[in-house]
């Protein structure tokens, strides 16, 4: 049953949660971390754990992608970002980050021409790897780019932003269908993010094989007002998947859940809500294949008129110190990506070795693999 508080006269507001207000609460049975299963389907693609990289050139350099994908994770290239605009990329991306909190940088760069040429030689580069490639366009330019895309090797498309819905209008153009899109494709698509219930349920029924919750880490608090609560938000929209399936007879979509992760519980937690599986983005900045090596940035930082985010130190330091006197040269002793999702980790607050945690609190919780850990009981905190 929702919870409305009314916030006066004759206007109400439903109660939500996000992540750091709930915690798991384990059972009287425990489980060997060894033992527990974290791979992941999606259509006929197969992942070793559940973690997706952010469509962010401060992550997804070929090499970070191919090393994603190598460590049994999905790493996505965002086809309206840097790749496709300069030939020299880490002259780019160094650009970017010797300038934090400078937006007109990025947006100067993110303002050169888009060569389609350039943009499909890098993609092919990740194919030739051998590791799945995924890429993401916006909802304005899919319609654009999703043919070049696939073309040049993308196996699975990502139509993201940082909030979309199930038709998008555009005055004076013609409004994107994603179900008449979506049905037009030969590859698998991951449609997002949604922050409801009803959003969800439509996004699902364009026939979208997995549904963003949540819009990753951006400045839509303070620009637009909108603040997605991830715990409710992935709850309603595994409400919605459950709903679909008996809808359809059997249908299942997968859930991503997006939001600004700050450690290993967060997304154990976003898992145990309903989440198949979680979008990370500064957690994985530590990462010497990072192209920001350190610095974050999301994709929606670059927008030419009204940006919502900015370019921030985001490497993860013990005890959550202060780093931004470092001016990011600690990079030289970045960890690699592999300790970052597998460890081993001296670091104790769950900034590394994010495997490790997840597999940790399903055992703890008795749980071996992940569908089943996402019946997991909750408590709220305070």
């Amino acid at each position: 049953m929702r919870d409305y508080v009314e916030i006066g006269l004759g206007r109400q507001a439903q109660r939500t949660y996000d992540l750091d207000d709930i915690s798991l609460v384990p059972t009287r049975r425990t489980r060997s971390s060894k033992d527990v299963d974290t791979t992941w389907h999606i259509d006929a693609y197969t992942f070793d754990i559940p973690f997706v990289s952010h469509p962010t050139d401060a992550l997804a350099t070929p090499e970070f992608v191919i090393e994603m994908g190598k460590q049994g994770g999905l790493g996505v290239i965002n086809a309206e970002g840097l790749w496709g605009r300069h030939t020299d990329l880490e002259a780019a991306l160094e650009q970017v980050y010797s300038h934090p909190g400078d937006n007109a940088v990025l947006q100067r760069l993110h303002g050169a021409d888009l060569d389609t040429e350039l943009l499909t030689e890098r993609i092919r580069q990740v194919r030739e790897a051998g590791v799945t490639v995924a890429v993401r366009v916006s909802p304005q330019n899919a319609r654009e780019l999703a043919p070049v895309v696939i073309a040049a090797g993308a196996e699975l498309l990502f139509i993201q932003g940082t909030l979309i819905s199930a038709e998008h209008v555009s005055t004076g153009g013609e409004p994107l269908n994603l179900k008449e899109f979506i049905g037009s494709l030969d590859v698998p698509v991951i449609a997002g993010g949604v922050a409801d219930y009803t959003t969800a349920l439509h996004l699902m029924r364009t026939g979208a094989a997995g549904v963003i919750v949540g819009g990753g880490v951006n400045t839509n608090p303070e620009t637009v007002g909108i603040d997605v609560p991830l715990a409710t938000a992935v709850a309603d929209a595994a409400a919605a998947r459950r709903d679909y399936l008996d809808e359809t007879g059997g249908r299942y979509v997968h859930l991503l859940a997006d939001g600004d992760f700050v450690n290993s519980a967060e997304v154990t937690k976003a898992v145990a809500c309903g989440a198949d599986g979680v979008v990370l983005g500064p957690l994985l900045a530590s990462a010497r294949e990072a192209g920001g090596k350190g610095w974050y940035w999301p994709a929606a930082a670059g927008h030419p008129r009204f940006p919502r985010g900015f370019v921030d130190y985001a490497a993860a330091v013990p005890g959550d110190l202060d780093v931004d006197f470092l001016d990011g040269e600690a990079d030289h002793n970045a960890p690699s990506l592999e300790v970052v999702l597998h460890g081993p980790s001296n670091e104790p607050f769950g900034q590394f070795n994010l495997v490790g945690g997840l597999k940790r609190a399903m055992a703890k919780c008795g749980y071996t693999d992940l569908k089943s850990f996402q019946k997991v009981n909750l408590a709220i905190r305070g």
